[in-house]
């Protein structure tokens, strides 16, 4: 894992494919997206909403994910859809199981996920984001 200078902590370098712009990942209707998104606005980025409910998410770009922040960062279970899983689903997670449960359920995805230039941000704090944009 590389971390580019001058970024968070917390930012981490994709290795795969570079996005070609911004790219913030969550749900439409999310009161932390829509924060994230309105910070955005009002900086002036540039940048592509990827909507987990109408985009999916390939499990490709969830394994890069958990590789750089790990998949304890990544699965939500503070959700409500984590809640509703079953018991078994539930029990005995790793990474493999995490990957498989947000690929099948996007809403397990900690939201949101920022991309830029093959790096990523989870989370919202408007601080974060404002490093990460001028980085």
């Amino acid at each position: 894992m590389t971390i580019k200078s001058g970024l968070p902590p917390s930012a981490s370098t994709f290795n795969g494919d570079p996005p070609m712009t911004l790219t913030i990942y969550g749900i439409k209707n999310c009161d932390t997206m829509k924060k994230a998104r309105r910070f955005l606005d009002e900086s002036g980025a540039v940048y592509h909403f990827h909507d987990y409910k109408v985009e999916g998410i390939d499990e490709t770009r969830l394994e890069g994910w958990c590789a750089l922040v790990g998949w304890e960062t990544l699965l939500n279970r503070a959700g409500t859809t984590f809640r509703k899983l079953s018991d078994a689903e539930k029990a005995d997670i790793d990474a493999a199981k995490a990957i498989t449960l947000m690929h099948a359920h996007p809403s397990l995805i900690k939201r949101p996920v920022l991309e830029k230039d093959g790096v990523i941000l989870v989370g919202f704090k408007p601080e974060r984001y404002s490093a990460f944009l001028s980085a």
